[in-house]
């Protein structure tokens, strides 16, 4: 049966990008060898919402995002680990959500409700 999910990133910059997530976000990780980090996610959920093209979420798309309890406090912290967001936190229908910067400059998520 399954009993978890497994999520991965593909990075031009892989040291940079374990660094970042270890150091930045803070996760636990296990050395498997050859420099590969296994990160230990504390929780993990799945979800299934409907594609929507004209929102920038064509059918087959996926994402991986993270989510907290206390958002406010989350980007406190996050941000004095150096992580940069690209705006303040933003009130949702389902919640609150903010968008930061991961190593390479690409765009993550973080969400509580």
């Amino acid at each position: 049966m399954i009993r978890g999910v497994h999520t991965m990133f593909y990075s031009s910059e892989p040291d940079a990008f374990r660094a970042f997530v270890r150091d930045k976000l803070g996760f636990s990780a296990t050395a498997v060898g050859h420099g590969w980090l296994i990160f230990d996610a504390p929780e993990a959920d799945l979800g299934c919402h409907s594609a929507d093209p004209e929102e920038g979420a064509p059918g087959g798309m996926h994402n991986i995002s993270f989510y907290c309890d206390d958002i406010e406090r989350t980007v406190g912290e996050l941000s004095a680990r150096g992580v940069e967001f690209l705006a303040p936190p933003k009130v949702e229908s389902w919640g609150t959500s903010v968008i930061f910067k991961d190593s390479e400059g690409n765009r993550l998520h973080i969400g509580s409700r």
